[in-house]
């Protein structure tokens, strides 16, 4: 059914037609909606589930550990440094093998504090052993969810669905909301593989030693290149039943013989496609791979889709203070020894603007090799250098947000 409505009450939708038996709620933007909408549902009558509202974001995912260790189909969403709040239980969660779907409204990390979208809250957690799977619009936000109930069943693993926070998640859109009777068709009842039974009692979360953690910890690896054959099959199955494209490990995009091409995840990716196209017509071979699983990450997948290309460009909105690109490094391990050049371009942070202006002149300063191997796009170098030089000069310089502030003149006074 199409239907004329905001990102995060589509997403709801689609989490109802699923039938979670418990969502632990707890509101943080970008967020809200999705958790708002849900309890609409349940206090109208319209979803059976356990709705409980949580005193933090740890006692969220605390929570869904425990329903879901229950028996129960179980939801959660947050953001930001609500993700951050609830890491414990987050590693907890996937070491414990519990098939909890979560919505992640990416968000920037403070401080300074900024509440608007880059993708430093799900980056930050890459390593936690949940599968992360990214959403370029609203209509495949809604169509991961469906499959991430399915997928973290199947593999008993939790499956962060991330969405871009108020590019998508307060978009007005439409969207095809499908029918219970096609969700059913597609996502069998909850089986669990573990449940807390009284008549055959066991322990979680145990201790373990030296002797075996190490064997632990690679049954998790395991488990993700498992899922790493599971979620194109699950993508496939998916458009047999619902009629459309969604999910699957990577995206390519007029790719054929482009000797230039973008890589990139999340709702940028319809900006960077828009700016393609003009430049395909204008003569320039470039092409798009959109990367839908971030985690597992798909070597093989990339490593083919981006066989013949001479440059790669990864755009992404978040960074490895210290180190670099965090997409980019990746990417670089699928193209280990083909000498294909891997070129990092950081943009977005914060909710800054990326422009199709930014970016044409970015991609085609990266066609003349005029582009370094790590670029901050935008990035203005005046403010900087003359935050670095009061901090050269002042040793109580003051925060450097602050600095900053005072210089674009959102604050009254100047740096001296």
């Amino acid at each position: 059914m199409l239907k004329q409505t905001e990102g995060s009450h589509g997403v709801a939708e689609a989490i109802a037609l699923c039938r979670p038996e418990v969502i632990c709620a707890y509101p943080i933007s970008p967020q809200t909606h999705i958790v708002e909408g849900l309890g609409e549902m349940v206090k109208a009558g319209e979803l059976r589930a356990e709705y409980l509202n949580v005193e933090s974001e740890f006692a969220a995912m605390s929570v869904a550990i425990g329903s879901s260790a229950a028996g129960a189909r179980t939801y959660t969403a947050t953001a930001s440094q609500g993700l951050l709040f609830m890491v414990e239980a987050v590693y907890n969660a996937s070491g414990l093998g519990l098939p909890i779907v979560m919505t992640v409204a990416n968000r920037a990390i403070g401080a300074p504090i900024n509440i608007w979208n880059d993708h430093t809250d799900t980056m930050s957690q890459r390593d936690c052993g949940w599968i992360q799977l990214f959403a370029e619009t609203n209509q495949e936000a809604m169509d991961l969810h469906i499959q991430a109930f399915k997928l973290a069943e199947e593999m008993s693993l939790p499956v962060m669905v991330c969405m871009d926070g108020f590019i998508l998640t307060h978009a007005y859109e439409r969207l095809d909301v499908p029918s219970q009777e096609q969700v059913d068709a597609y996502l069998p009842p909850f089986e669990p593989r573990q449940v807390l039974d009284p008549a055959q009692p066991v322990s979680i979360g145990a201790m373990v030693g030296p002797e075996a953690f190490t064997e632990v910890r690679y049954l998790a690896h395991a488990k993700q290149m498992q899922a790493l054959e599971r979620i194109p099959e699950l993508a496939e199955e998916f458009q047999q039943v619902f009629g459309r494209e969604a999910g699957g490990l990577v995206r390519p995009y007029k790719m054929d013989g482009a000797e230039t091409v973008v890589i990139a995840l999340g709702s940028v990716l319809g900006t960077i496609k828009d700016v393609v196209d003009e430049m395909q017509e204008a003569g320039h071979s470039i092409g798009v791979l959109g990367i839908t699983s971030f985690r597992p990450f798909p070597l093989d997948a990339i490593r083919a889709a981006l066989k013949g290309a001479k440059r790669v460009v990864v755009l992404e909105k978040c960074f490895a203070v210290g180190v670099g690109g965090i997409v980019a490094t990746n990417v670089r391990m699928a193209l280990d020894g083909t000498g294909q050049e891997v070129l990092t371009v950081v943009a977005g942070l914060g909710g800054r603007s990326i422009t199709k202006d930014s970016l044409t002149h970015t991609f085609l300063e990266a066609m003349d090799d005029k582009l370094g191997a790590m670029t901050f796009m935008d990035l203005d170098h005046g403010i900087v250098n003359r935050v670095l030089e009061h901090e050269r000069k002042v040793r109580r310089s003051g925060p450097i947000a602050e600095n900053v502030l005072r210089d674009v003149g959102t604050v009254a006074s100047k740096i001296a």
